[in-house]
């Protein structure tokens, strides 16, 4: 009886689990824009994907904009040449500049929906240049510069920091690991020790301490750029 308790305990934690990694993901312009774990985790990744891109789109709207095009015009060479997403969002842009929206207001939109620093400061530069007159080429490869400058930055960071990863990595699943081991070589004397109220609790309590650890060690080298 025990046991099914405990079976029905650990089945109704994973179903909660599951249930509040699957909700709340919702795709609004592409983008993740659910509050759950899995939500936040494929939003990070887009905006990671999409600030990669940013240097190459910058350097093509320069590009574009030498040759003498208008800065819609710009925004369609990104749209016809760059990669997902970021061609998706310039694509998104342009049809919002197409039904009358003007273009402080959809590049705005913009930053809200990517929510990337960079892009924001991209979007600054554009409407300052607009408003004084500054040159917009300029100000597009001194951006790009500083992004590439901060992403490698942050590659030399991850570098450093790999070991701290790896040892979080080694230490949340050692226990579990040792666990499995001892119970495949002594299961007669591992079974009644987990089925047990001592054993059980034993398990969650160590589970918790695991969860803490790793938490207090990602906190440690997590470093933000």
């Amino acid at each position: 009886m025990l046991v099914w308790a405990i079976v029905l305990l650990f089945a109704a934690c994973a179903a909660g689990v599951a249930w509040y990694f699957a909700g709340g993901v919702k795709i609004k312009a592409g983008w993740q824009n659910g509050r759950s774990l899995l939500a936040r985790y494929l939003d990070g990744k887009r905006r990671e994907k999409f600030n990669l891109q940013l240097p190459e789109a910058l350097a093509t709207m320069s590009n574009a904009l030498r040759a003498g095009f208008s800065i819609s015009q710009a925004f369609d060479s990104v749209v016809e040449q760059g990669d997902r997403p970021m061609c998706e969002e310039f694509e998104i842009l342009q049809r919002q500049l197409r039904i009358g929206m003007s273009l402080e207001e959809a590049l705005d939109s913009m930053s809200r929906r990517v929510g990337s620093d960079d892009f924001t400061l991209v979007t600054t530069a554009i409407l300052i240049s607009r408003r004084t007159g500054g040159n917009v080429t300029e100000i597009f490869d001194k951006i790009s510069e500083t992004i590439r400058g901060r992403m490698k930055i942050e590659r030399k960071v991850k570098t450093l920091t790999a070991q701290g990863r790896l040892q979080g990595i080694i230490v949340s699943a050692m226990p579990v690991f040792l666990g499995l081991v001892m119970t495949l070589i002594k299961p007669n004397l591992m079974i009644p020790f987990l089925t047990s109220p001592v054993g059980a609790l034993s398990v969650l309590i160590m589970s918790a301490l695991i969860f803490v650890g790793w938490l207090m060690i990602r906190k440690i080298i997590k470093i933000d750029v």
